[in-house]
């Protein structure tokens, strides 16, 4: 009986529960044990504080901790896709031997692989690769994890013109175990670090989507190999749903939408990346601004405007220059090394140092529309939501310490505030720490990254840590919302620094008469306005709520002799206040109707002989609401309470 105790060890699960499995056994084992279900859906598990996510076939050999991975959970999902790339490459190369292989990684809701054929693999292919996977699928062969000697292995990658592989195992660190995967009776291989599903037959549900470029690691010095990208999901029902989100994405596009709606346009070859808007996006623009404003008033904030070019000492002293310089466009003015800025930031300091400060004249809140210039390569620029020039909400804070809990707390409830007014309802947040590329000493981070948790903690926020991705020179509190269609997007942010405030030597006088550093808070809501308005295009489908429409109503004339009350009505709703424009052409009336409806104009307001001698107008609400016959000043109370309240 001794014996048999000996080969018993306890695994503890997520809830705590403990099971007892025989030694040796896998984690696939004690998903079975627990039920046949669990262990069916089950792909991988955690052991310990591992983050990594570990094989099934894993072994265990001693007491641990266990959180298993089921195959509809995101993790889940990421492991799926991850031996969908591996499939898809195989595939590739059963159609065309001669083809190299990149890399392979699952990315949201999908996966792609980086391929170098000498067959230029083209959109009719797809169904092709799809077929060849399918076989590869049915053949239900195991995905198994091999240790291999890394010289050994690099030596014959080279031999056989491997080069991409090869050029990875280069980059590994030597004393990092090598790890390959085989699946198909060991017919296809890849330098993988895994994991895998156990079997091709766990993709159950996949689809290749598109056929792009994209150069090796991401550097345009290197060549440009073929990117596949597909998407894979543990049933076929989340894979359709999934395909009928990215068929609405498409009619979302905003830039699609941008040009139908006359709200932008870009001009690649006069101004890369850089959008012009036009009237109707212009007024958006400026209506976004107006709405922030508005929110300053009731924050505290004063507006500034600083210049768009400094001498590059200044970011040599903020550590801009140092780590952001790729991003950055510089000039010479006069024989003097300049920089187009960035960011504000450092020029707020100057505006803080520009008096003496006490105690007393702290927290102050600096906000800038300034308009900012990133170099981004063309590879990753995308309509409004990649852009090279761009305008910011943007804002700092300088306060003492005692008050940063007071000012985050502000924070969270304005920039929350702004996102439900957009129709933002759902909410992730995150605290990111401390990056490898960072200034300052351990104790500053400490402090902050403390100061960050403390806030979080006093205002009952749930968030994530995300480990490494805060601002070289400060931790951050980031903000994403989910749109219509689930998508995430990361729009606010607040990042606390102790740093800046060093580098500048900025200093108040505290209540003792002595001399203190403040505390520098960056923040911002809705981050590029340019961004935001791309995705409000996409959340909204272009029909944007009323009070932030660039038309709110169209004015339509049924015959010219009903264009001079209409021009009245028109009139009388400008004076108001609201966005109008009109229709008077010559077209039939069920067509000016149906173009107002496709420019998502919110409201129609139609005037014929009935309406002109009754001073009234039929009211079409979007889509195709028929409200009836309003008089003018019920459409005007109408406006107002729906500007009211930014419904």
């Amino acid at each position: 009986m001794a014996e048999t105790a000996q080969q018993q060890i306890q695994v503890t699960l997520r809830d705590g529960s403990i099971k007892e499995v025989a030694k040796g056994s896998t984690i696939r084992d004690v998903a079975y044990v627990i039920g046949e279900g669990l262990g069916k859906a089950t792909v991988g598990g955690r052991l310990g504080d591992d983050k990594a996510i570990r094989d099934l076939r894993t072994v265990l050999d001693a007491d641990c901790t266990l959180d298993l991975v089921t195959a509809t959970s995101n993790d889940g999902q990421d492991v799926i896709r991850h031996s969908a790339a591996h499939i898809m490459a195989d595939a590739i190369l059963n159609l065309w031997p001669d083809a190299k292989l990149g890399i392979g990684p699952s990315v949201k809701d999908g996966f792609y692989y980086d391929i170098d054929p000498e067959h230029r693999i083209t959109p009719e292919d797809l169904p092709k690769i799809e077929e060849e996977m399918g076989k590869i699928i049915k053949a239900d062969t195991d995905f198994v994890r091999c240790v291999i000697d890394r010289q050994e292995k690099l030596a014959k990658a080279k031999a056989e013109g491997d080069i991409y592989k090869a050029d990875l195992m280069e980059g590994f660190d030597p004393n990092e175990e090598v790890t390959f995967y085989t699946h198909g009776n060991e017919s296809f291989e890849d330098l993988c670090r895994g994991p895998h599903v156990p079997s091709t037959g766990y993709v159950k549900a996949f689809k290749v989507l598109r056929v792009a470029g994209a150069y090796w690691r991401g550097d345009e010095n290197n060549k440009m190999l073929q990117r596949l990208y597909g998407t894979a999901w543990w049933s076929k029902k989340d894979m359709k749903s999934y395909l009928a989100r990215i068929e609405e994405a498409k009619k979302r596009d905003h830039r699609k939408l941008g040009t139908e709606l006359g709200l932008f346009l870009i001009r690649p070859e006069i101004a890369p990346a850089s959008p012009f808007f036009l009237p109707k996006g212009a007024t958006l623009f400026r209506i976004l601004v107006d709405y922030m404003r508005e929110l300053y008033q009731s924050y505290g904030y004063d507006e500034v405007i600083t210049p768009q070019v400094f001498d590059v000492s200044l970011w040599h002293t903020s550590g801009h220059y140092e780590h952001y310089k790729d991003n950055m466009y510089f000039t010479q003015v006069e024989g003097t090394d300049c920089a187009v800025k960035p960011m504000n930031c450092p020029a707020h300091t100057f505006v803080y140092a520009n008096d003496l400060r006490s105690y007393r004249d702290l927290p102050l809140r600096i906000a800038d529309f300034g308009r900012l210039h990133r170099y981004e390569r063309s590879g990753v620029t995308h309509g409004l939501t990649r852009v090279r020039t761009f305008c910011q909400d943007d804002a700092h804070v300088f306060c003492t310490p005692e008050q940063i809990q007071e000012e985050i707390s502000s924070l969270i409830q304005m920039i929350t505030e702004v996102y439900r007014t957009f129709g933002f309802e759902d909410l992730k947040i995150f605290l990111s720490t401390r990056p490898d590329d960072s200034v300052g000493s351990d104790d500053i981070w400490e402090r902050a990254e403390a100061s960050l948790q403390e806030a979080l903690s006093a205002n009952a926020v749930a968030y994530e840590v995300n480990e490494g991705d805060g601002a070289f020179y400060g931790p951050k509190i980031d903000f994403v919302v989910l749109d219509a269609l689930e998508r995430e997007w990361q729009l606010g942010t607040i990042q606390l620094d102790f740093n800046l405030p060093e580098r500048f030597q900025l200093k108040f006088i505290d209540s003792n008469g002595q001399e203190q550093r403040p505390v520098m808070i960056h923040r911002a809501i809705l981050g590029s306005l340019e961004r935001f308005i791309g995705i409000l295009i996409e959340h909204t489908g272009g029909a944007f709520p009323f009070w932030v429409a660039p038309v709110q109503a169209r004015v339509i004339a049924i015959a010219d002799d009903h264009v001079e009350y209409g021009r009245e009505v028109a009139q009388r709703l400008e004076e108001e206040g609201f966005r109008i424009d009109t229709d008077f052409g010559n077209a039939k009336t069920g067509a000016k109707i149906r173009d107002a409806r496709l420019q998502r104009i919110p409201y129609r307001l139609v005037v014929g002989g009935r309406e002109m001698e009754n001073g009234t107008v039929a009211v079409r609400q979007r889509p195709d609401e028929d409200l009836g016959t309003l008089g003018v000043e019920e459409v005007v109370a109408l406006f107002q309470e729906k500007e009211r309240t930014r419904a």
